[in-house]
Order: C-alpha cells, then sequence, then structure tokens
C-alpha cells in the first residue's frame, strides 16, 4: 500500500508503560515503506522520583508537539498506558492532531465522571500540599473483575482535566485486540461505551503487543484509520 491520497501521513507512536521507542520496530519500517514519516516517542531524562503527574511523564511527548509546525497535523498513536499520554497531547495540541489512535489503551472521559465504575479503587492526594496532584490505587475487586493483574497497585494520574475544546475536539478512533489479557476486550469496550468516538476497529487473533504480535495487521489497520480520518 502506497501514499494516502498521494499525501504523506505523519504517524507519532507512544509506547506503554514498561516499554520504549523500541517496542515499535517492526511496524515503524512498514508505515516508511508506504511512504509515510513515523517518530517513536522518545526518552525521558528525569530521575524517576522527579516524575510524578502524567505532565512529568508525558514532558518529552508535549515537547515535542510544541515543536511540530503550526500547519502540520499528525496521526497519534497510543498504546496502552499511551492512551493517557497521548489524551493530554490532544489536550494540550488540538489543532496539531489530525486523529488520536488509542491502541488498546486507557482512554479517559471528558464529559463525565465514572467514579461508581471504580469499584473499590482509591483516588487519594499524591502532595500534601497541592491536592490537584492525585494517585490512583486499583481496589482488589476493581483489579480481578474489571481490569487485569499487576504487579503494582499504584498508578500515578494527572493533575490535568480534559476537556471538551482541547481533548475532545479530536477525533479519536479505538483499536481492540481481541485476545488481551492485560486491558481485557471487556474494559476496552467499556471504554468505548462511556466515550465518543468516531471509529472501532479490532484485530483479531492479536495480543495487547499488537505492534510485537501482528504487525502487518496493525500497519493496514492504521493506514486505514489515516485514510479515513487524517
Amino acid at each position: 500500500m502506497g501514499l494516502i491520497g498521494d499525501e504523506q501521513k505523519h504517524f507519532v507512536l507512544v509506547h506503554g508503560a514498561c516499554h520504549g521507542a523500541w517496542c515499535w520496530f517492526k511496524l515503524k519500517p512498514l508505515l516508511e515503506a508506504a511512504g509515510h514519516r513515523v517518530s517513536a516517542s522518545g526518552t525521558n531524562t528525569q530521575m524517576i522520583q522527579h516524575v510524578v503527574t502524567l505532565s512529568d511523564y508525558t514532558k518529552p511527548l508535549l515537547e515535542f508537539m510544541t515543536a511540530i509546525p503550526p500547519e502540520e497535523k499528525v496521526v497519534l498513536v497510543g498504546h496502552s498506558l499511551g492512551g493517557m499520554n497521548i489524551a493530554l497531547a490532544m489536550e494540550k495540541c488540538p489543532e496539531k492532531v489530525s486523529v488520536g489512535v488509542f491502541l488498546a489503551a486507557f482512554m479517559p472521559d471528558y464529559e463525565r465522571s465514572r467514579a461508581e465504575a471504580w469499584m473499590d479503587t482509591e483516588f487519594l492526594p499524591y502532595n500534601a500540599e497541592d491536592e490537584s496532584e492525585m494517585s490512583m490505587f486499583f481496589g482488589p475487586k476493581f483489579m480481578s473483575s474489571t481490569l487485569y493483574q499487576l504487579c503494582s497497585d499504584e498508578v500515578i494520574i494527572a493533575e490535568n482535566q480534559f476537556t471538551k475544546g482541547g481533548y475532545g475536539y479530536v477525533k479519536r478512533i479505538y483499536v481492540i485486540c481481541d485476545e488481551d489479557k492485560a486491558i481485557k476486550k471487556g474494559f476496552q469496550q467499556w471504554m468505548i461505551d462511556n466515550n465518543l468516538v468516531d471509529d472501532v476497529k479490532e484485530l483479531k487473533d492479536v495480543d495487547h503487543m499488537a505492534m510485537l504480535c501482528d504487525s502487518n495487521q496493525l500497519n493496514v489497520c492504521l493506514l486505514d484509520i489515516a485514510q479515513a480520518y487524517a
């Protein structure tokens, strides 16, 4: 498959937790072979003790997005926890994103609170001096019945509010991985049902690491999304 409508697209790939730009090594050359530009999210050089919020964790991506020329728009792809990073980038730079693709990823809801669905998950202040910095502790009921088993049950979330004019302004596509045992298909569907998305794609016989499991199928999916929405 060649260029989409004879136009080169810029795909920005954002990895999930415990991974890095290296995880896209199978997908990146496929997109480039189709004539497109591909950037993978970079390294955060801050000490881990200084990375306490989603904004801190997303800083390299936000700096990258800020440097994009005003006339350029990217196809922003976030995998797993990377969904939170691209959501923040969409919130901060909505005019620079043609479409946000959530690949088996966490997808926040900018319209309403879903506190009842989090069951025994606890949201507590992370910083006693600034109550806007929050931490999230997955409860055992939530983990066992809705999400998945984790090595650690503490996840730092953002102090930022997602808005209709920022994150909600950008077209959003969700890509389901049907054999995902990390963020299970049921939870992926729950996020889709409770968010306004422009389209839903499903990868068949693919586990959580779609870019490594079946990079060819993911490549075709992303090219189709770019053709339709970018």
